[in-house]
C-alpha cells in the first residue's frame, strides 16, 4: 500500500544508496521526512507540516533540492548529524552508513493534531487527498527487519557503529549482541556520555557508540536540556 502525505505525494523508503565500504555505521529511530510552510490566504495555517519524503536518509536540507520539492521548505539552521556527530568524530557523510530502525517516516502527535485540525476539515471543500500514513509506532524493528540492518552493517565493513537514543539499543542492539544495557541512560550509568565500547555482533567485535538523538542534540522542538548538554559537553572535550 503507498502511504500519502497531505497534498498527495507518496512515502517513499529511505535507505542507504552508496554501498561501498564504510568508517561509521549510524543507526537512527525512522525516517523523517520534508516539512514546508502551509499558508493559506497569505496566513500560516501550519508552520512545518510533513509533505513528502527527503530525497536520501538523513537529509542535510540542501535548499535546491528543496526548492524542487515543494516553493517553501522551514530548513534547520544546523545540520546535526554532519557538525555535531560525523564531524565531532573526525567523519564526513562520505565515511557514512546512514540507516534507520524504520526507513519509512511516520506522523508523531504533533503532525496528527495538525492534520486532524486544519487539513482534514479542507478535503472536501478543495478536493483534497486523504492522508494514509500510520501514527508512529511503539516498535519500530522486528526480528525480519533486525536482520535486514545486520546484514546492511555486515556490508558496510564499518568499525564503529553509532546508535541514536534509547529506541535502537533497545529494539536491535539488544537483539543481536549480549550487552548490559537496554537504554543510553544505562549506557551512560556504566561508562559515560560519548564513550565507545566494544560488543560482539555475529561473531565479530565492534566498537559501539550511543548517543543521543539528533532531537535532543539540536534542541530541535521539545527536547531534553541533560542530553543536550552532556552531548555538548562531549563535543567541546573532543575538539579541545
Amino acid at each position: 500500500m503507498d502511504y500519502q502525505y497531505p497534498f498527495g505525494q507518496v512515502v517513499h523508503p529511505l535507505r542507504q544508496q552508496d554501498r561501498t565500504p564504510k568508517k561509521v555505521f549510524v543507526l537512527g529511530v525512522y525516517a523523517s521526512a520534508v516539512h514546508a510552510r502551509w499558508k493559506r490566504d497569505g496566513k500560516t495555517v501550519c508552520t512545518a507540516l510533513a509533505v513528502a519524503s527527503e530525497p536520501r536518509i538523513f537529509w542535510d536540507g540542501n535548499i535546491e533540492e528543496a526548492k524542487e520539492i515543494i516553493s517553501s521548505i522551514s530548513i534547520p539552521k544546523e545540520k546535526v548529524l554532519d557538525e555535531h556527530i560525523l564531524g565531532t568524530l573526525g567523519y564526513t557523510r562520505k565515511d557514512a552508513w546512514l540507516c534507520d530502525l524504520l526507513p519509512e517516516t511516520r506522523l508523531n502527535s504533533g503532525q496528527v493534531k495538525v492534520i486532524t485540525e486544519r487539513y482534514n476539515p479542507l478535503i472536501e471543500q478543495y478536493g483534497l487527498n486523504k492522508v494514509t500514513i500510520p501514527e508512529r509506532p511503539t516498535v519500530f524493528c522486528d526480528a525480519k527487519r533486525c536482520e535486514e540492518i545486520l546484514q546492511e552493517l555486515k556490508e558496510s565493513q564499518a568499525k564503529l557503529l553509532v546508535l541514536l537514543g534509547d529506541i535502537p539499543i533497545a529494539q536491535f542492539l539488544n537483539y543481536v549482541a549480549d550487552v548490559p544495557y537496554k537504554s543510553l541512560q544505562e549506557y551512560v550509568d556504566l561508562y559515560g556520555y560519548g564513550k565507545a565500547t566494544t560488543a560482539t555482533i555475529d561473531g565479530h567485535a565492534i566498537n559501539v557508540l550511543p548517543l543521543a538523538h539528533p532531537r535532543q542534540i539540536g534542541a530541535l522542538g521539545a527536547h531534553s536540556e541533560k542530553w543536550n548538554r552532556l552531548h555538548q559537553e562531549w563535543e567541546g572535550n573532543l575538539k579541545e
